[in-house]
């Protein structure tokens, strides 16, 4: 493997860190909420169960637990050898495949925090993170779609004298990068890897893993994950979804997600000693093709996947086998009440919805639930010291029945963002409280309905959008003297970007300009905007602001209008 550069040793994470008060951490271990071991000691005893088992499928690539976990204790080790060590920090944006998992594990055992960048992030995005993390190491594939992955790692090392190490996955690695499937080769004595890393295991309130929030700002925020908490997130979602080691779990959705990671996702799974099987792509026919091959039991998806899926088994009766098929997990964006209730006869497998957040608190329809719970609520936290306010306008708690800004705290519910005092500042109450951004109502059996967001963000396809950052990039092109980002209402993805453009005089704009600006950025496709609407003027409130609210009223009748139309 190739060295690229000495590793310089970042800032101690524990410096960036809001932690727990100390009297709360000391209730949640006393309840068994914290079991006080790393995640890759409670992974490595769950491997130990079924060693002989299939734990992870990948194409013709199939990965026993002995064989994922002395993979992982190599890679771990030959980190180390590179000089990647215990409190550093790698970028991960790699694609669903056998070598996330294998990576993922290897930090997670050897104290490196993995940072979960998403395979559709560009230059723009993985700069700040590599930077804000100060990251020493990069994990990417070589080319995915069409984009070059490889070359992006390279120019950003190139600009980050923190980011010594590239590592590469794929056919095509440069020969100054490491070679992943090199890392994460078996190792000749396994024994021997395990006991190296058995030696040091991270300790139970580090840091496990950094995970990316939405911001209204545009750049993600990290939220620091230990493995106190994280464990319970996934132990305790595997609990409330019924996964054992017969589960069949498929991950199609991007691994870097909370959501596929451990809710109860890839985590989860393992835990629980089940079969993870990883998709590049949840393309409906290859998805419900692997469903069919591998006996998939469940998966989880966001609501634009589900009505795919059931649309193309409609168009395609009998073409695949779903009767492996026991539970469809439903999240990132509010399910419609109707297409709720044709999950079940469509697909023929029970949904379960999910409303949860990268911060912390999970809600979970439980897989007993009566029919009208599952198909018009998004559940209800899945633990009992979960603490949940539902809150007006002036902060003061709401009636069940009645919507209001959700308010969070909780055994996995961080306290702050990782070295963010400013927006700690905005999201969080003094005495810890997480301000979600969420429009909820609570029913007097304690189901949240979600009703939408309280901050400027656009969630399309359940990948959270800001407003401000599409507008920021708006004014970098001439012409435009006012701009405004809203959500426009769609069918299959829930929403998309609608920018509202005011030109200067004598001045005119078109969508490619502002989409041009943006792809010379390196802004990832998905926040580009997809409709543009040039106005004389942007309405206002009555203290002068532009009125989002109106924007949005209008491209909702602009295009319920056009659909009357057709």
């Amino acid at each position: 493997m190739t060295t690229r550069n000495p590793v310089p040793e970042p800032a101690p994470i524990s410096e960036g860190v809001v932690p727990w008060p100390e009297g709360v951490a000391r209730t949640y271990a006393e309840k068994g909420y914290w079991r006080q071991r790393s995640l890759g000691e409670h992974l490595w005893q769950a491997a130990a169960r079924h060693a002989d088992a299939v734990a992870v499928v990948d194409g013709e690539a199939r990965l026993t637990y002995a064989d994922l976990t002395a993979r992982a204790d190599a890679a771990a080790g030959r980190l180390h050898e590179l000089g990647v060590r215990s409190g550093h920090r790698l970028v991960n944006q790699l694609p669903n495949g056998w070598e996330f998992v294998v990576l993922t594990l290897a930090c997670l055992r050897a104290g490196v925090v993995p940072v979960m960048a998403l395979p559709a992030h560009r230059r723009n995005e993985l700069q700040y993170l590599v930077a804000h993390a100060q990251a020493t190491a990069i994990a990417v594939p070589d080319s995915l779609r069409g984009f070059d992955h490889q070359a992006m790692a390279f120019a950003l090392a190139r600009d980050t004298p923190s980011l010594a190490q590239v590592l590469v996955s794929g056919d095509c690695v440069d020969r100054d990068a490491v070679d992943l499937g090199e890392l994460c080769a078996p190792p000749a004595d396994p024994s021997a890897a395990r006991q190296r890393c058995d030696a040091m295991p991270p300790a139970a309130e580090d840091v496990a893993v950094f995970l990316l929030s939405g911001g209204t700002t545009g750049l993600p925020k990290l939220i620091a994950r230990t493995h106190n908490d994280y464990e319970y997130n996934a132990r305790r979602s595997a609990e409330v979804c019924g996964f054992d080691a017969d589960t069949t779990y498929l991950v199609s959705l991007p691994a870097g997600h909370n959501f596929p990671l451990a809710c109860p996702g890839i985590l989860g799974t393992l835990l629980a000693g089940g079969r993870v099987v990883m998709l590049g792509s949840p393309e409906p026919g290859q998805a419900l093709r692997t469903m069919e091959t591998e006996r998939v039991t469940a998966t989880a998806v966001v609501p634009a996947v589900a009505q795919r899926w059931m649309d193309h088994h409609r168009d395609h009766p009998g073409e695949f086998d779903l009767s492996s098929l026991q539970v469809l997990q439903v999240g990132g964006a509010r399910l419609a009440d109707e297409v709720a209730r044709q999950v079940g006869p469509v697909l023929g497998c029970r949904l379960q919805q999910v409303f949860g957040m990268a911060e912390g608190l999970l809600n979970y329809t439980r897989l007993d639930d009566p029919d009208e719970v599952v198909c018009g609520t998004q559940g209800r936290p899945m633990c009992p010291d979960d603490e949940v306010l539902v809150v007006d306008d002036r902060g003061l708690p709401v009636e069940d029945g009645r919507p209001g800004s959700l308010l969070t705290r909780g055994p996995y519910t961080p306290r702050g963002y990782y070295r963010a005092e400013e927006q700690n500042a905005r999201a969080f109450t003094p005495d810890g409280w997480y301000r979600s951004g969420d429009i909820v109502r609570r029913r007097a059996d304690g189901n949240l309905v979600v009703e939408g967001r309280d901050k400027d963000m656009i969630n399309r396809g359940g990948e959270k959008i800001s407003a401000e950052e599409v507008e920021n990039f708006a004014y970098l092109v001439p012409g435009v003297q006012q701009a405004a980002a809203v959500a426009m209402p769609d069918r299959e993805l829930g929403e998309r970007v609608c920018l509202f453009v005011v030109p200067r005089p004598g001045s005119s704009v078109d969508l490619e300009a502002v989409r041009s600006v943006m792809e010379a950025a390196g802004v990832a496709r998905y926040k580009w905007p997809e409709r543009l609407e040039v106005v004389d003027a942007l309405r206002t409130t009555k203290v002068g602001k532009i009125d989002k609210k109106a924007l949005r009223e209008d491209i909702t009748a602009r295009t319920t209008s056009e659909r009357g139309t057709r």
